[in-house]
C-alpha cells in the first residue's frame, strides 16, 4: 500500500509527538512493506508567525490532496492576544470545516499497567472502555452571531447554538453504527430541560434509534453525564453529544486513564480526508524539553491506519507495541510515579519502535537507557 500524508506539528509539544509518531508510522511501513509519504504542512500559532494567518491555503491543499491527516497541536501564550480572528485555534475550526470533519472520535480505554496514575480508585475505573462521539461542526463555536455588543448603555456579548437537523442526524448515526461493533448501548448526553436546542437533539436520537433495534438508546443529562463519569465510567459504551458539551466530556472522561497524553483522536470527513490528532494541547510548559507523552499521537497514527487506510493488522501490532512498553514499566513524566526515573519522549518512541520490530530489543533499548 502507497498513501500519502500530511503531518501538520503544530505548535509548542506538537512538533516533538509529531516526530515520534513518524518513526512508528516508518517502522510500519518496514515491517509490512507499505510506502508511506509524509508531507509537512503549518497550522496554528507557527502558521501565523510564518505566513499572518493560522491556515495557510498550501496547508489546506495539501490537507485536501492527502489520503489522511495527522495533527499534533495548537496554540500557546504567545498567540493568546492576538485578534480573534487570527488566533491559533481559528485554524482548526477552519480545517474543520474545510475537510468536513463532522464527528470527533475519541476512544477511552483503561491500561491496568499505569492504573496506579488515574485519580479514580481501580475498583471504579477498572474495565473502562468507552468512545466519546463528539459533533464538531455545529453548536456555540461556529454560530453566527457570534460578537460584542453595546446595547442599552452597557457592554454585551451574544454567542449563537445553532444546529441543522441533518448535522444533528449524521453524528448520532455514525454513533449507532460505531456501537453496532461495540456493546451496543448509546448514551445521549444533552440539557434538553434547558435548551431547545438539546430538545430537538433528543428527538432526533430517538427517530434514529429505531433504524437500530439492537443497540440500546439512554439519555442523560450534561451535568449528570459529567458526575456519571467519576462515579461509575464503566457504564458507558458510545457517548454522543454535541459540540461544546463533547469538548467538555471528552477531556474529562480522558483523565480517566491518568493523562492526556495517553488519548488519540480521529476526526471523520464526509468529504476528503479524516484527521487524527492527540487530544492533549501543545503543553508550552514543556515544549523543546523532550518529556511529552508521545503515545497519544503514536495510538492517533493507529487509528489512522485502522479507520482511513484499513490496515487493521497493522493498527493492532501498532497498540499492542504500547501495551507491552507501559507493561515493561516505561513511562514519559506525565504518567511516572514519585521516584521513577521517566523516559524522554524519543526514548519512548524508540521503545514502541523496538517492541512492534522486534519484540525482544525492547528489553536492549531499556538497558541503554539504565
Amino acid at each position: 500500500m502507497e498513501k500519502r500524508i500530511a503531518i501538520l506539528p503544530g505548535d509548542g509539544v506538537g512538533k516533538e509527538v509529531s516526530k515520534g509518531a513518524v518513526t512508528i508510522l516508518q517502522a510500519v511501513a518496514e515491517l509490512f512493506g507499505h510506502k508511506f509519504h509524509c508531507v509537512y504542512g503549518e497550522i496554528g500559532g507557527a502558521a501565523i508567525d510564518e505566513y499572518g494567518t493560522p491556515l495557510p491555503e498550501h496547508t489546506l491543499e495539501l490537507c485536501k490532496t492527502s489520503d489522511a491527516v495527522l495533527l499534533g497541536a495548537v496554540g500557546g501564550p504567545k498567540w493568546d492576544r492576538m485578534p480573534g480572528h487570527i488566533r491559533p485555534e481559528k485554524g482548526l475550526l477552519k480545517i474543520r470545516k474545510e475537510l468536513g470533519l463532522y464527528a470527533n472520535v475519541r476512544p477511552v480505554q483503561y491500561y491496568s499497567s499505569i492504573s496506579d496514575v488515574s485519580p479514580l480508585r481501580k475498583e471504579v475505573v477498572e474495565g473502562a472502555d468507552m468512545v466519546v462521539v463528539r459533533e464538531l461542526t455545529g453548536g456555540l463555536y461556529f454560530g453566527k452571531p457570534s460578537e460584542r455588543t453595546f446595547q442599552k448603555g452597557e457592554a454585551s456579548v451574544v454567542d449563537t447554538l445553532f444546529y441543522q437537523k441533518k448535522e444533528i442526524e449524521r453524528v448520532i448515526r455514525y454513533a449507532f453504527e460505531l456501537a453496532t461493533t461495540r456493546k451496543g448501548k448509546v448514551t445521549s448526553v444533552d440539557k434538553a430541560n434547558v435548551l431547545e436546542s438539546s430538545r430537538m437533539w433528543r428527538e432526533t436520537a430517538e427517530e434514529i434509534a429505531r433504524e437500530y433495534p439492537d443497540v440500546r438508546l439512554e439519555h442523560m443529562l450534561v451535568d449528570n453525564a459529567a458526575m456519571q463519569l467519576i462515579k461509575n465510567p464503566r457504564q458507558f459504551d458510545v457517548i454522543v453529544t454535541e459540540n461544546m458539551f463533547g469538548d467538555i466530556l471528552s477531556d474529562e472522561a480522558s483523565v480517566l486513564t491518568g493523562s492526556l497524553g495517553m488519548l488519540p483522536s480521529a476526526s471523520v470527513s464526509t468529504k476528503g480526508p479524516s484527521l487524527y490528532e492527540p487530544i492533549h494541547g501543545s503543553a508550552p510548559d514543556i515544549a523543546g524539553t523532550n518529556a511529552a507523552n508521545p503515545i497519544a499521537m503514536i495510538l492517533s497514527a493507529a487509528m489512522m491506519l485502522r479507520m482511513s487506510f484499513g490496515l487493521l493488522e497493522e493498527a493492532e501490532a501498532v497498540e499492542n507495541a504500547v501495551k507491552q512498553v507501559l507493561e515493561s514499566g516505561s513511562r514519559t513524566r506525565d504518567i511516572a510515579l514519585l521516584g521513577n526515573f521517566p523516559v524522554t519522549t524519543e526514548q519512548m518512541a524508540d521503545e514502541i519502535k523496538a517492541a512492534l520490530l522486534d519484540n525482544e530489543a525492547i528489553f536492549n533499548i531499556m538497558g541503554a537507557y539504565a
